[in-house]
């Protein structure tokens, strides 16, 4: 797990992480047969059954490799860069008895050795079959497997409800096999800053750095997500750790037991904002939710079902929205070219939009960048954003414009520019092609990007 530390004094322990904004949670509609412990004997029951069921096929994982880093020290001799062995331990699941292990993308990200040891200690080698950055997610196959392995059942009902009593069961700290208990905190938690397109299962169920990618059970012995990531201010559990839900594994798992080398996220082509107070109050709602619709991608899913600017989407197939994230993930774990059913509100009005939810268009291809040789952009590789492609960068679909690759640092482009940066502008000209940015000369106002945060430099 990687740290930062936020301006709380917090810190949010995963691969891809960030500052989070105020969280939500989006309700659902669940089975509703649960009971209090009647007598003294009930609350003596023990969790043991369950782990007996769950344990022997949540795995222990570490992974080596070899990194190049910049040494200060040895820079100010005219010394490069260096390698260095580097690892990571985590945890994983078996999901198919043929050796399919799940686990997190940022336990294995960068590594060439990856080892996965059973609970009952016998050792694996195993490799990538798919690694999934968006969701955090990656699939292992165990080499040289001759026999049928335990396996957890990933159950993607989504019938959870908040008080719901769960298991994590990971290797934390690499000390080996532990289970820890706690209960469903929240459901549907979006604006965590771990993903765009995530929604998150919260939980207290202790969670320390190593537990990642390790197994959340509910008391049907069942997989309802991986553990991924922590808040704390100490970087130990705090009480406050999230799971990947079990719909979004099972189709990162589906993808790459399907032959797949990447996950084909489907969307709707609808932009939105979450409903505010004082939204709700000028639309007439008794309660501030749903996403406001400000954009509606021409000839996508949701132009063809009719959904409009100004509606109010409030639920994909009977899932309550409250924000882009949660429309992205209903979407996100649906298949290309299924039909979801999308609840608006327009003019006062219920209506249920029938969508063919469908692949982003464009080329996701970042291999197909241009290297500019001449003009103040010379050194930077760029390529034309289309929806796919500024998906699997983690930018908007609706973005337009050109982004930076690679900078080389002896080319003229690495005094201003940086890799992720989006070039909107040359002398006030908006960039729709790479062309445009080709013997660009010096004194030119150029507009860029970076980190939500537009400015126009004059490149001398």
């Amino acid at each position: 797990m990687k740290t930062r530390t936020l301006a709380i004094a917090s810190v949010l322990l995963l691969a891809a992480c960030g500052q989070p904004n105020d969280t939500k949670a989006q309700d659902g509609v669940f089975a509703d047969n649960r009971i209090v412990p009647g007598d003294s004997m009930s609350m003596k029951a023990s969790f043991a059954p369950v782990v007996r069921t769950a344990a022997p096929a949540v795995v222990n994982v570490s992974a080596r490799g070899v990194q190049r880093v910049q040494d200060p020290f040895w820079s100010m001799f005219g010394q490069g860069a260096r390698e260095q062995q580097v690892g990571s331990v985590g945890s994983g699941v078996i999901v198919r008895d043929t050796g399919v292990v799940v686990t997190n993308y940022h336990v294995i990200n960068g590594m060439q050795q990856i080892k996965v040891v059973l609970n009952d200690r016998r050792e694996f080698e195993a490799r990538v079959v798919l690694a999934d950055e968006r969701s955090d997610i990656a699939v292992l196959q165990l080499e040289d497997v001759n026999e049928r392995l335990p396996t957890l059942n990933i159950d993607d009902r989504e019938e959870q409800q908040i008080g719901d009593l769960v298991l994590a069961i990971g290797n934390p700290f690499g000390v080996g096999q532990t289970v820890t208990n706690g209960i469903i905190s929240a459901l549907n938690r979006t604006d965590t800053g771990i993903s765009d397109s995530g929604s998150f299962i919260q939980t207290d169920a202790a969670i320390n750095p190593g537990n990642s990618g390790g197994a959340l059970v509910d008391m049907d012995g069942d997989l309802i997500g991986i553990n991924t990531a922590i808040f704390s201010r100490s970087g130990s559990s705090s009480g406050v750790g999230f799971a990947v839900p079990a719909a979004a594994v099972r189709r990162v798992v589906d993808s790459a037991v399907g032959g797949a080398t990447a996950v084909v996220r489907p969307w709707l082509g609808v932009k939105g904002e979450a409903v505010s107070a004082d939204v709700a109050r000028s639309l007439g709602l008794d309660r501030p939710q749903g996403l406001v619709v400000t954009e509606v991608y021409a000839g996508g899913p949701g132009a063809r079902a009719g959904v409009q600017t100004g509606d109010v989407i409030t639920a994909v197939d009977g899932a309550e929205i409250n924000d882009q994230g949660g429309l992205n993930y209903r979407v996100g774990t649906r298949e290309p070219n299924e039909t979801v059913r999308v609840s608006v509100l327009r003019d006062g009005r219920a209506e249920t939009l029938n969508a063919r939810v469908q692949p982003l268009p464009g080329d996701a291809d970042v291999d197909k960048a241009t290297v500019v040789q001449n003009g103040v952009f010379s050194g930077a590789q760029i390529i034309a954003l289309n929806p796919a492609l500024a998906d699997r960068l983690g930018a908007d679909p609706f973005t337009d414009g050109i982004v930076v690759g690679a900078v080389d640092r002896r080319g003229f482009a690495s005094r201003f520019l940086a890799r992720g940066d989006l070039i909107v502008a040359v002398d006030g000209r908006n960039v729709t092609s790479t062309a445009q940015l080709t013997n660009v000369p010096r004194g030119s106002e150029v507009t860029i990007q970076r980190r939500g945060q537009q400015a126009t430099l004059l490149v001398r």
